[in-house]
């Protein structure tokens, strides 16, 4: 029997992409996941086909910028079910261009899902991980919090911002037995960037079902060990 069943498990940024591929991998392993993300229609689609294949799931349609919607989202997920075992904060997005051709609203917006996002998401269910004295929160960065690149400086300091929120997180909450995990991936083919998911030039990036695996791989570990950090790269990328 897996590891996940019967764990309750919220992802972020659900429904398309990586979170969407972990959402149905996690239930066919037993899971309960609740999704949050923008798109209800999108969410819908989800959550039907895992409901198909016998899976629970629960959706939640808004943005992890409002303090609000995340702050009902967890709290109907915890009046339900009693806790939450695992956060997957994978919501997240990038402008790329020069600095000084990079609006201070790009900026605002950006910081908004890939950093605040990440507290906001965070902050709302330490509480009940801290009650019950466990729980593991996995953040989905970025190769890009560890190196930069010229066009990206926005998404760069966003994805610094979030790696040291995590580090710092880490040692916080290591005290009430909660994990957290940072995965830095490379190039994935994702709904992530401007191509289509798909594309030719995609063909030899990392695919959303490695992200999952390797995301359900840290997820799975026994209660004594945690996986600080995982980075992972399509092979032929340089790194």
């Amino acid at each position: 029997m897996s590891s996940l069943n019967g764990k309750l498990v919220v992802i972020t940024g659900a429904s398309k992409g990586i979170g969407k591929e972990l959402a149905i991998q996690m239930a066919a392993l037993g899971a309960k996941v609740n999704l949050l993300a923008r798109s209800e229609k999108e969410l819908e689609g989800v959550r039907n086909r895992i409901l198909t294949n016998g899976g629970h799931c629960e959706i939640f349609a808004g943005d992890v910028t409002d303090e609000v919607f995340v702050n009902h989202a967890v709290g109907e997920t915890i009046k339900k079910f009693g806790t939450v075992d695992i956060v997957i904060n994978n919501a997240g997005f990038g402008i790329f261009k020069p600095s000084d051709e990079t609006t201070a609203a790009e900026w605002d917006s950006v910081f908004a899902t890939n950093v605040k996002g990440t507290f906001l998401v965070t902050n709302a269910v330490i509480p009940i991980m801290k009650k019950m004295k466990k729980g593991h929160i996995i953040n989905i960065a970025s190769d890009v919090a560890k190196r930069v690149f010229a066009g990206g400086s926005l998404y760069c300091a966003s994805k610094y911002a979030q790696d040291a929120y995590s580090m710092a997180i880490r040692k916080e909450l290591r005290p009430s037995n909660i994990k957290v995990s940072v995965v830095y991936s490379g190039l994935v083919d994702s709904a992530f960037h401007s191509d289509p998911q798909g594309h030719d030039s995609h063909s030899w990036w990392l695919k959303n079902e490695d992200m999952a695996n390797a995301i359900i791989y840290i997820a799975s570990q026994p209660a004594h060990v945690v996986i600080d950090e995982l980075m992972i790269h399509p092979l032929q990328q340089e790194y």
